[in-house]
């Protein structure tokens, strides 16, 4: 098995937003706001090498969108997916399974582009199956008022239209050991319903894909919460749960949204599960 990181971008939110009530004395400690509150964040994928199959892990906001839309995230740095696959040798068309975590667009957006003529939306990996799950598929496209605006149906609906829909199977457990994929999944409800995390067992180590259960190193102590998320309180007892158990097991976590912490692992201590290591791309795989 090999992996690569797969930068798609790096955009902005507001602060205060990314950490719900948690005071900006406290949270801009680790994670620094600009003049206008901004602070910056990664769409750090990851790329999983494994026998015959090239398995995506989340692809980003995409292209596709116009300008008026991306000004609200305030994209800065020149990464994108498709450059990021071609400096490890690989096209779009190379990848056989799109896996995603869940379908917000910053983390679903690459998986749809326009077609040649910009008539219509078309799968930008055209010979991958995407995979989700049917609860979070039932979620995302009869959404509620509260996530809306985050799934967008030119994100998701021609990926249905296409054929090329398959779906994790879960029988309501928190953890599926193992996935047609070959790596098992950690289901969270908190951010959103069924949102999944993979655990991807790599020169033995255990490697999991945080997504937005935990963004950011900073985000490691209990109340620091997503104003985003939908049920903040679930979130908290999830964290609490999987947090321990990271640090129990020795887990290493992939953070996809902290542009300066790719990779961490975490400990206990007497104020809970706090930040033990941290590593660059380069120091974790050489």
């Amino acid at each position: 098995m090999n992996l690569y990181p797969i930068e798609s971008g790096h955009f902005k939110l507001d602060g205060g937003a990314m950490f719900g009530v948690v005071p900006k004395s406290l949270w801009s400690r680790t994670n620094p706001a600009d003049a206008n509150n901004m602070i910056e964040l990664a769409t750090r994928c990851l790329l999983v090498e494994d026998a015959n199959r090239l398995i995506l892990i989340d692809n980003g906001f995409g292209q596709k969108q116009d300008e008026k839309f991306f000004k609200h995230y305030h994209l800065w740095g020149d990464h994108t997916l498709t450059k990021s696959l071609s400096q490890h040798g690989f096209h779009k068309d190379d990848i056989t399974d799109v896996f995603l975590t869940h379908l917000h667009f910053d983390h679903c957006g690459g998986s749809v582009d326009w077609s040649k003529d910009r008539t219509h939306y078309v799968p930008a990996f055209k010979n991958a199956i995407y995979w989700s799950n049917k609860a979070h598929w039932d979620w995302a496209t009869k959404p509620n008022a509260r996530e809306k605006a985050s799934f967008l149906t030119e994100n998701i609906q021609p990926i249905a239209d296409s054929g090329q829909l398959q779906y994790i199977e879960n029988d309501h457990g928190v953890f599926v050991e193992k996935t047609p994929l070959g790596f098992g999944v950690f289901f969270a409800d908190g951010h959103t319903e069924k949102q999944m995390l993979p655990h991807i067992n790599y020169r033995g180590k255990t490697i999991v894909f945080m997504a937005d259960l935990l963004p950011t190193a900073g985000h490691l102590p209990l109340p620091y919460v997503m104003g985003y998320d939908s049920r903040p309180l679930k979130t908290l007892k999830e964290k609490d749960f999987f947090l321990n158990l990271a640090a129990d097991n020795g887990y290493y976590l992939w953070l996809e949204h902290d542009v300066h912490h790719p990779i961490i692992t975490v400990k206990h201590t007497d104020k809970g599960v706090r930040l033990n290591q941290t590593f660059t791309i380069e120091e974790f795989f050489n």
